[in-house]
């Protein structure tokens, strides 16, 4: 079984030391709850058609440090088929910073990082392939309450490996 890549490590060591600092400055600024900070949200979606399946499921949560900035993380897990073709399981995490200049639009960095392992139909003769595929979305929406409409654009986005058909994603973003 491979080891995450070196940059989920560093990733992840360097969100628990901004986030425990940050929470620290909070704390003497606020002594409100931690919990009444937290805010869950995700996405799932479900596609079908001629013979194909899709199926998501994508929990996130944020700690709000003010009415400005946010910072969380997000897990993701797809399974695809397409009968005859492939199938495809695809499990990751992500880490997401975002920031609101202003009540109405919220910007957003993002860094995923997906496990691909996708499975080709034997009488097709194509390689069945296992990786790792690293995502790092920068995006802007419009925020609405606890929605967001928005774009995002991957800066490391592969044709190869990538999971997405292209480097620009629309999303719908919601925290409760």
């Amino acid at each position: 079984m491979k080891t995450f890549p070196l940059i989920i490590k560093i990733s992840i060591v360097f969100f628990a030391i901004n986030f425990s600092y940050l929470n620290t400055l909070n704390a003497q600024e606020n002594k409100s709850d931690f919990w009444n900070q937290v805010r869950f949200g995700g996405g799932i979606g479900l596609s079908f058609g001629d013979n194909f399946f899709s199926a998501t499921l994508a929990p996130s949560a944020i700690y709000e440090f003010n009415n400005q900035v946010a910072l969380g993380f997000g897990l993701n897990g797809t399974y695809n088929k397409q009968k005859d073709f492939y199938k495809s399981t695809i499990l990751g995490g992500s880490l997401i910073g975002l920031f609101n200049p202003v009540d109405q639009i919220q910007l957003s960095a993002e860094f995923e990082e997906l496990h691909v392992n996708r499975r080709f139909d034997n009488n097709l003769n194509l390689e069945n392939d296992t990786y790792w595929s690293p995502a790092l979305y920068v995006g802007a929406g419009y925020r609405n309450g606890h929605v967001t409409f928005g774009v995002r654009y991957d800066l490391l986005y592969d044709e190869n490996k990538s999971i997405y058909a292209n480097a620009w994603a629309p999303f719908v973003r919601f925290y409760f």
